[in-house]
């Protein structure tokens, strides 16, 4: 779950110094969304992003006049004018949770990923996350994803993959989160790649009775049990 196994290694860079037309260009060719900036040394010093490349083109709105002034303006602007100087950079150690927490409140899609020193070593980006996340759930290993609502307190949890274990039924993945509407409790979501002896319908038949199973998704399709 670290940055290291996740990240984009060998990241396209921006120098401070180049022009923001050719660096738009480099965007649109390469579909990236979002280059580190880095100086001579190779030491991470902004980022820049495709809005801030769309921020500093001028506007098709704009009278011919003023068009054409802030063109020419545009053909001397350099990375060094819109990016975001002093980045957060993670380093290849940090937790993947970290990084989606940061993305979310920096509202930002990717961060640089350097040593202690800021020498750049990749980039980490949303869609990296989103790979990530789809790699924890088992989602790629299919199987139906069972949410269950248990006691937030040790014990509920083990007696419930105890019990799995006991019908035969392996799972891929397991992960937890405060229920956010009832105190005291918590929902866990379990990946089955293997029913063990039972059908799909006997399984939710046999973990309604024993469990609070709040639904269960299979192939994208949520289907929700009654209380």
């Amino acid at each position: 779950m670290l940055v290291r196994y996740w990240m984009s290694e060998g990241a396209m860079t921006l120098g401070p110094e180049e022009n923001v037309v050719a660096a738009a260009e480099v965007m649109r060719a390469q579909g990236v969304r979002q280059f580190p900036v880095v100086d001579e040394q190779g030491l991470v010093v902004g980022i820049v992003s495709d809005r801030d490349i769309r921020d500093a083109m001028p506007s098709k709105y704009l009278p011919g006049g003023a068009l054409e002034e802030q063109g020419r303006g545009l053909a001397e602007l350099k990375i060094k004018s819109i990016m975001t100087e002093e980045p957060v950079c993670v380093g290849p150690d940090t937790a993947m949770d970290t990084v989606a927490s940061l993305l979310a409140r920096h509202k930002v899609g990717g961060l640089p990923v350097a040593d202690k020193d800021k020498k750049l070593l990749g980039i980490i980006t949303e869609v990296d996350v989103f790979r990530f996340l789809a790699s924890a759930t088992g989602l790629a290993r299919g199987g139906a994803q069972f949410a269950f609502r248990l006691e937030a307190k040790p014990g509920p949890l083990a007696a419930l993959l105890e019990d799995l274990r006991t019908q035969n039924v392996h799972f891929s993945s397991v992960l937890t989160s405060h229920d956010l509407s009832q105190a005291g409790y918590r929902h866990a979501y379990i990946r089955v790649e293997h029913l063990g002896d039972h059908s799909l319908g006997s399984l939710v038949a046999y973990l309604s009775a024993e469990h609070e199973l709040l639904y269960y998704i299979l192939d994208g399709e949520v289907t929700f049990l009654d209380d």
